[in-house]
């Protein structure tokens, strides 16, 4: 490889380099300001960032890609850790509110309210979860710790807009009442 070749390589895998930083100090930034205040525009978005407006727009074409993107790298995040719970060991009723206290605890960190992509994010996103509470759920009533009275569907959509109505409760009541709720659903009679 002559010098000249060489030196045209190093120079795009700098390039690549520092855009994939770019690319994350945004990311990091939009996920900071956006949790301090929703309403952040684009240039304070690439202030908090340490990169201009353009650098922004260079990687994100709108605030709603950008918004988008953090949805999504807010969902890989959350995947990540739930996937590395072990939801398969103990009863199902301990591995259904292992992956909620889970989630609880990253939404809390990272409010969805505050990211409109992800708050009406497609069913895309949400998939992997539904997955993981279906298993859970079908293992509980196969084990009969859960009711075969309701569909598996119900229950599992069920549990998703609890979970979600919990989110609007008063922190010190969301877990109990969470929980007692979807012991109630899920009980055997």
């Amino acid at each position: 490889m002559s010098d000249l070749t060489q030196g045209s390589t190093e120079r795009k895998r700098r390039r690549r380099s520092d855009a994939h930083r770019s690319r994350s100090a945004i990311l990091a930034a939009t996920i900071t300001v956006l949790g301090e205040d929703p309403d952040t525009s684009v240039e304070g978005i690439a202030s908090a960032a340490g990169v201009t407006r353009q650098t922004v727009y260079a990687h994100f074409p709108s605030r709603d890609a950008l918004l988008r993107a953090v949805a999504d790298h807010l969902t890989a995040e959350a995947l990540q850790i739930c996937g590395d719970l072990d939801l398969e060991s103990g009863s199902a009723t301990d591995a259904l509110f292992l992956l909620l206290d889970t989630g609880r605890t990253f939404f809390d960190r990272h409010p969805v309210k505050l990211y409109p992509a992800a708050a009406t994010g497609d069913a895309e996103r949400h998939e992997p979860v539904v997955e993981l509470l279906t298993r859970i759920i079908r293992r509980g009533q196969t084990t009969g710790e859960f009711t075969r009275e309701l569909p598996l569907p119900w229950l599992v959509t069920s549990t998703i807009a609890l979970s979600h109505a919990a989110a609007d409760l008063p922190p010190s009541k969301a877990a109990s009442t969470l929980r007692s709720t979807l012991l109630r659903l899920l009980a055997t009679h």
